[in-house]
Order: C-alpha cells, then sequence, then structure tokens
C-alpha cells in the first residue's frame, strides 16, 4: 500500500511534536510513502513566512527526498472535476488544496495519512487516516 503523507502530518513530523507518528513514518519503507507537489508547495511556501526560511527550506528538501513525488496531471485533473462536482452538489466542499491532494491521491490508488479526517473523508472513495493516533 502507497501512503500519501499531507501537509499536516510532515508539519508535525518536521517538529519533531508527536512521537507515534515519527516512529510510523520512520518505520515505514520509504517506497511505501510518497508526497505530492501540492504537499510541497504548502510545506515551501510556509517555510518562507521564518527568518531562517533558507534553512527550513533545505530541511524540507532533505526530508522529502528519499520519497517519491505525485504530480498534479490530467488524470488527477479527471478525479478533481468529479471531487469537485460531488462535494458542490452536496453543499460540503473542502479546501482547493485539499481538492488538489485528493485528486491525486484517488489517480494514484494511495491512502491519505492526515490528521484533518474530518475534511477528507467527504471526499468519495478516498481512504485515509491518522497515524497520531495510536
Amino acid at each position: 500500500m502507497t501512503w500519501l503523507l499531507d501537509t499536516n502530518v510532515w508539519i508535525q513530523y518536521l517538529k519533531g511534536r508527536d512521537a507515534v507518528l515519527g516512529a510510523r513514518i520512520d518505520c515505514t519503507d520509504a517506497t511505501d510513502l510518497c508526497v505530492c507537489s501540492v504537499v510541497k508547495a504548502e510545506l515551501l511556501r510556509g517555510a518562507l513566512g521564518y527568518a531562517k526560511s533558507m534553512e527550513r527550506t533545505k530541511r524540507i528538501h532533505e526530508t522529502l527526498d528519499p520519497y517519491d513525488s505525485l504530480p498534479f496531471d490530467d488524470v488527477a485533473a479527471e478525479y478533481y472535476a468529479r471531487i469537485r462536482h460531488t462535494l458542490e452538489l452536496q453543499g460540503q466542499v473542502i479546501g482547493p488544496n485539499d481538492l488538489l491532494i485528493a485528486a491525486i491521491c484517488l489517480a494514484n490508488g494511495c491512502t491519505l495519512v492526515t490528521s484533518n479526517t474530518d475534511e477528507f473523508s467527504r471526499v468519495p472513495g478516498l481512504k485515509c487516516g491518522d497515524w497520531s493516533q495510536p
């Protein structure tokens, strides 16, 4: 199974604030974990808000380099359109970047690891879990 780690998961991992989450990531084979271009963009944008942004940016790159990075491509675009349409009809739209992340997960058959399960659980067919919960 391939696990795509959401932005909030990487933030907790990078800050070392969640021992359970950190252990789970460290014990999982790197080939079973991935990131996506949207998550990278969010992390890199976040780094720019700090005084030592170059150091934070370097740490993000070093941390994420061992993992495959999935792009938002044409297949994900098809999923995005269907997800957004369905959620709009239900009056349950989620954030724009979360829509992109969900579409990438579905397009690549990944399970999303996030602490934002309330929002992502609205996406039909998306498998997700919270690794900070024992």
